[in-house]
Protein backbone atom coordinates (compact mmCIF):
# COMPACT_ATOMS: atom_id res chain seq x y z
CA UNK A 1 0.00 0.00 0.00
CA UNK A 2 2.48 2.29 0.91
CA UNK A 3 4.32 2.01 -2.71
CA UNK A 4 0.70 2.23 -4.50
CA UNK A 5 0.72 5.95 -2.55
CA UNK A 6 4.29 6.77 -3.50
CA UNK A 7 3.30 6.26 -6.93
CA UNK A 8 0.06 8.13 -6.75
CA UNK A 9 2.22 11.11 -5.36
CA UNK A 10 5.20 10.86 -7.86
CA UNK A 11 5.58 14.41 -10.15
CA UNK A 12 4.44 13.03 -13.36
CA UNK A 13 0.93 11.12 -12.31
CA UNK A 14 -1.09 14.25 -12.61
CA UNK A 15 -0.24 14.35 -16.13
CA UNK A 16 -0.97 11.37 -16.74
CA UNK A 17 -3.65 11.03 -15.38
CA UNK A 18 -5.06 14.29 -17.13
CA UNK A 19 -3.80 12.18 -20.09
CA UNK A 20 -5.52 9.73 -20.33
CA UNK A 21 -8.81 11.37 -18.74
CA UNK A 22 -8.64 13.31 -22.23
CA UNK A 23 -8.17 9.90 -24.35
CA UNK A 24 -10.73 9.06 -22.66
CA UNK A 25 -13.29 11.50 -23.08
CA UNK A 26 -12.21 12.07 -27.07
CA UNK A 27 -12.74 8.31 -27.32
CA UNK A 28 -16.44 8.41 -26.14
CA UNK A 29 -17.21 11.44 -28.06
CA UNK A 30 -15.86 10.31 -31.03
CA UNK A 31 -17.96 7.20 -30.68
CA UNK A 32 -21.27 8.61 -29.63
CA UNK A 33 -21.40 11.88 -31.32
CA UNK A 34 -23.97 12.12 -33.70
CA UNK A 35 -22.75 12.23 -38.13
CA UNK A 36 -21.91 14.92 -38.81
CA UNK A 37 -24.32 17.12 -41.52
CA UNK A 38 -21.25 18.04 -43.32
CA UNK A 39 -20.36 14.79 -43.85
CA UNK A 40 -23.32 13.52 -45.37
CA UNK A 41 -23.66 16.63 -47.61
CA UNK A 42 -19.85 16.38 -48.47
CA UNK A 43 -19.64 12.85 -48.80
CA UNK A 44 -19.86 12.94 -52.90
CA UNK A 45 -18.39 16.50 -53.08
CA UNK A 46 -14.58 17.07 -54.54
CA UNK A 47 -12.57 19.48 -52.26
CA UNK A 48 -9.61 19.34 -54.92
CA UNK A 49 -12.16 20.33 -58.12
CA UNK A 50 -14.22 22.76 -55.54
CA UNK A 51 -10.72 24.61 -55.22
CA UNK A 52 -10.03 24.89 -58.70
CA UNK A 53 -13.26 26.49 -59.34
CA UNK A 54 -12.62 28.58 -56.95
CA UNK A 55 -9.42 29.78 -58.06
CA UNK A 56 -10.74 30.60 -61.55
CA UNK A 57 -13.85 32.50 -59.77
CA UNK A 58 -13.70 33.55 -56.83
CA UNK A 59 -9.89 34.36 -55.67
CA UNK A 60 -9.74 37.67 -57.55
CA UNK A 61 -11.71 39.39 -54.80
CA UNK A 62 -11.54 36.62 -51.47
CA UNK A 63 -7.51 35.96 -52.34
CA UNK A 64 -5.75 32.85 -52.92
CA UNK A 65 -6.52 30.52 -49.96
CA UNK A 66 -9.76 32.51 -49.47
CA UNK A 67 -7.65 34.54 -46.47
CA UNK A 68 -9.60 37.51 -47.70
CA UNK A 69 -8.88 41.04 -49.27
CA UNK A 70 -9.83 44.90 -49.67
CA UNK A 71 -12.78 43.60 -52.12
CA UNK A 72 -13.95 40.56 -49.82
CA UNK A 73 -13.58 39.04 -46.06
CA UNK A 74 -11.55 35.65 -45.45
CA UNK A 75 -13.49 32.71 -45.58
CA UNK A 76 -11.55 31.01 -43.20
CA UNK A 77 -14.00 29.04 -40.84
CA UNK A 78 -17.18 30.32 -42.74
CA UNK A 79 -18.39 26.81 -43.20
CA UNK A 80 -19.76 24.96 -45.93
CA UNK A 81 -23.10 25.85 -45.65
CA UNK A 82 -22.62 29.77 -46.38
CA UNK A 83 -20.95 29.04 -49.22
CA UNK A 84 -23.86 26.42 -50.31
CA UNK A 85 -26.06 29.44 -49.65
CA UNK A 86 -24.25 31.84 -51.50
CA UNK A 87 -23.45 29.88 -54.37
CA UNK A 88 -26.89 28.18 -54.58
CA UNK A 89 -28.82 31.47 -54.92
CA UNK A 90 -26.96 33.09 -57.32
CA UNK A 91 -25.44 35.37 -54.80
CA UNK A 92 -22.29 34.72 -55.40
CA UNK A 93 -20.09 35.74 -57.30
CA UNK A 94 -21.64 38.99 -57.11
CA UNK A 95 -21.88 41.12 -60.38
CA UNK A 96 -21.59 44.30 -59.00
CA UNK A 97 -20.70 45.87 -55.93
CA UNK A 98 -24.20 47.27 -54.35
CA UNK A 99 -25.67 47.71 -50.54
CA UNK A 100 -26.39 43.61 -50.68
CA UNK A 101 -25.30 40.59 -53.05
CA UNK A 102 -28.56 40.13 -55.21
CA UNK A 103 -29.94 37.14 -55.09
CA UNK A 104 -30.02 35.55 -58.98
CA UNK A 105 -29.73 32.72 -61.07
CA UNK A 106 -26.79 30.43 -59.99
CA UNK A 107 -24.01 30.31 -62.45
CA UNK A 108 -22.95 26.94 -61.25
CA UNK A 109 -24.50 23.22 -60.80
CA UNK A 110 -25.64 22.15 -57.46
CA UNK A 111 -22.32 19.41 -57.62
CA UNK A 112 -20.32 22.49 -58.10
CA UNK A 113 -21.48 24.04 -55.13
CA UNK A 114 -20.92 21.53 -52.71
CA UNK A 115 -17.34 20.70 -54.51
CA UNK A 116 -16.34 24.32 -53.32
CA UNK A 117 -18.30 23.87 -49.98
CA UNK A 118 -16.12 21.27 -49.23
CA UNK A 119 -12.91 22.97 -50.23
CA UNK A 120 -13.99 25.76 -47.60
CA UNK A 121 -14.47 22.59 -45.17
CA UNK A 122 -11.19 21.74 -45.55
CA UNK A 123 -9.68 25.69 -44.66
CA UNK A 124 -11.11 25.94 -40.96
CA UNK A 125 -14.45 24.08 -39.37
CA UNK A 126 -18.27 26.41 -39.36
CA UNK A 127 -21.16 25.40 -40.33
CA UNK A 128 -22.34 22.42 -41.87
CA UNK A 129 -24.97 22.31 -44.75
CA UNK A 130 -28.41 20.57 -43.10
CA UNK A 131 -29.28 17.16 -43.83
CA UNK A 132 -32.87 16.39 -45.33
CA UNK A 133 -34.45 15.54 -42.34
CA UNK A 134 -33.40 18.45 -40.15
CA UNK A 135 -35.33 21.01 -43.11
CA UNK A 136 -38.23 18.55 -43.55
CA UNK A 137 -41.17 20.85 -42.68
CA UNK A 138 -43.44 17.15 -41.95
CA UNK A 139 -41.46 16.54 -39.03
CA UNK A 140 -41.39 20.35 -37.59
CA UNK A 141 -44.38 22.05 -35.69
CA UNK A 142 -46.14 24.82 -37.73
CA UNK A 143 -47.99 26.90 -34.79
CA UNK A 144 -44.61 26.99 -32.82
CA UNK A 145 -42.51 28.12 -35.85
CA UNK A 146 -45.05 31.09 -35.92
CA UNK A 147 -44.45 32.28 -32.88
CA UNK A 148 -40.63 31.82 -32.96
CA UNK A 149 -40.82 33.46 -36.80
CA UNK A 150 -43.03 36.27 -35.42
CA UNK A 151 -40.43 36.80 -32.37
CA UNK A 152 -37.34 36.53 -34.40
CA UNK A 153 -37.59 37.14 -38.00
CA UNK A 154 -41.37 39.41 -38.84
CA UNK A 155 -40.01 42.47 -38.34
CA UNK A 156 -37.23 42.39 -40.88
CA UNK A 157 -39.38 39.57 -43.33
CA UNK A 158 -42.48 40.60 -42.64
CA UNK A 159 -45.51 38.35 -40.88
CA UNK A 160 -45.08 36.25 -43.47
CA UNK A 161 -42.42 35.62 -44.82
CA UNK A 162 -43.14 38.40 -48.04
CA UNK A 163 -40.14 40.66 -47.03
CA UNK A 164 -39.49 43.94 -46.61
CA UNK A 165 -37.30 46.94 -46.97
CA UNK A 166 -34.27 48.15 -44.15
CA UNK A 167 -32.23 51.49 -44.53
CA UNK A 168 -29.22 52.25 -46.53
CA UNK A 169 -30.59 50.51 -49.69
CA UNK A 170 -30.82 47.09 -47.76
CA UNK A 171 -33.98 45.11 -48.14
CA UNK A 172 -35.47 41.42 -45.94
CA UNK A 173 -35.70 38.81 -49.46
CA UNK A 174 -39.44 37.21 -49.57
CA UNK A 175 -38.80 33.63 -48.39
CA UNK A 176 -42.10 32.47 -50.46
CA UNK A 177 -39.78 30.94 -52.67
CA UNK A 178 -36.94 29.54 -50.94
CA UNK A 179 -36.40 26.31 -50.30
CA UNK A 180 -36.08 24.87 -46.77
CA UNK A 181 -32.73 24.16 -47.14
CA UNK A 182 -31.90 27.75 -47.85
CA UNK A 183 -34.09 29.14 -45.20
CA UNK A 184 -32.20 26.68 -42.30
CA UNK A 185 -28.60 28.04 -44.24
CA UNK A 186 -29.85 31.00 -44.22
CA UNK A 187 -30.62 31.10 -40.05
CA UNK A 188 -27.42 29.34 -39.59
CA UNK A 189 -24.65 31.51 -40.90
CA UNK A 190 -26.88 34.78 -41.05
CA UNK A 191 -25.94 36.57 -44.70
CA UNK A 192 -25.33 40.04 -44.93
CA UNK A 193 -27.64 42.19 -42.65
CA UNK A 194 -28.98 39.20 -41.40
CA UNK A 195 -28.21 38.09 -37.43
CA UNK A 196 -26.78 34.32 -37.20
CA UNK A 197 -29.10 31.87 -35.02
CA UNK A 198 -26.69 29.29 -34.21
CA UNK A 199 -27.85 25.90 -32.47
CA UNK A 200 -27.64 27.70 -28.92
CA UNK A 201 -30.37 30.99 -29.85
CA UNK A 202 -32.28 28.56 -32.30
CA UNK A 203 -32.11 24.87 -31.56
CA UNK A 204 -31.91 22.47 -34.62
CA UNK A 205 -35.68 21.47 -34.17
CA UNK A 206 -36.90 25.50 -33.72
CA UNK A 207 -35.13 25.98 -36.89
CA UNK A 208 -37.53 23.05 -38.71
CA UNK A 209 -40.32 24.50 -36.46
CA UNK A 210 -40.17 27.82 -38.20
CA UNK A 211 -39.42 25.91 -41.95
CA UNK A 212 -42.80 24.29 -41.61
CA UNK A 213 -44.32 27.64 -40.73
CA UNK A 214 -43.02 29.06 -43.89
CA UNK A 215 -44.08 26.64 -45.90
CA UNK A 216 -47.35 26.27 -44.47
CA UNK A 217 -47.88 30.38 -45.65
CA UNK A 218 -47.64 29.25 -49.37
CA UNK A 219 -50.69 29.27 -51.60
CA UNK A 220 -52.77 30.04 -48.57
CA UNK A 221 -55.17 33.00 -48.19
CA UNK A 222 -57.58 33.00 -45.69
CA UNK A 223 -58.36 36.44 -45.77
CA UNK A 224 -58.96 36.09 -49.65
CA UNK A 225 -57.31 38.26 -51.87
CA UNK A 226 -53.79 38.59 -50.46
CA UNK A 227 -52.76 42.09 -51.19
CA UNK A 228 -48.57 40.68 -51.69
CA UNK A 229 -48.89 39.65 -47.99
CA UNK A 230 -47.28 43.03 -47.53
CA UNK A 231 -49.63 43.98 -44.23
CA UNK A 232 -50.97 47.05 -43.30
CA UNK A 233 -49.30 48.97 -46.32
CA UNK A 234 -51.10 47.74 -48.68
CA UNK A 235 -54.34 47.07 -46.71
CA UNK A 236 -54.53 50.52 -46.35
CA UNK A 237 -53.86 51.90 -49.38
CA UNK A 238 -56.77 49.19 -50.34
CA UNK A 239 -58.92 50.68 -48.16
CA UNK A 240 -58.41 54.88 -48.68
CA UNK A 241 -58.30 54.00 -52.96
CA UNK A 242 -60.70 51.72 -53.27
CA UNK A 243 -62.73 51.77 -49.95
CA UNK A 244 -62.97 55.39 -49.91
CA UNK A 245 -63.66 55.80 -53.06
CA UNK A 246 -66.55 53.61 -53.52
CA UNK A 247 -67.88 55.58 -50.72
CA UNK A 248 -67.09 58.18 -52.65
CA UNK A 249 -68.66 57.55 -55.74
CA UNK A 250 -71.81 56.33 -54.04
CA UNK A 251 -72.37 59.41 -52.19
CA UNK A 252 -72.06 61.66 -55.55
CA UNK A 253 -74.62 59.27 -57.22
CA UNK A 254 -77.12 59.50 -54.54
CA UNK A 255 -76.59 63.28 -54.63
CA UNK A 256 -77.01 63.05 -58.45
CA UNK A 257 -80.18 61.49 -58.36
CA UNK A 258 -81.97 63.16 -55.39
CA UNK A 259 -81.13 66.79 -57.07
Amino acid sequence: MSALARSRRHRFAPMLLLAFALLVVGGAYTALAPSSAQADALDDADAGKGEALFIANCATCHGPGAVGTDLAPSLVGVGPAAVHFQVTTGRMPMQASGPQAEAKPPQFSEDEALDMAAYIATLGPGPAIPTEEQVDPALGSAPNGMLLFRVNCAMCHNAVGAGGALTEGKYAPSLMNSSPTIIYEAMLTGPQSMPGFNDATLTPDEKRDIIAFLMEQRGTNPGGLSLGSLGPVSEGVWVFVVGLGALIGCAVWIGSRSS
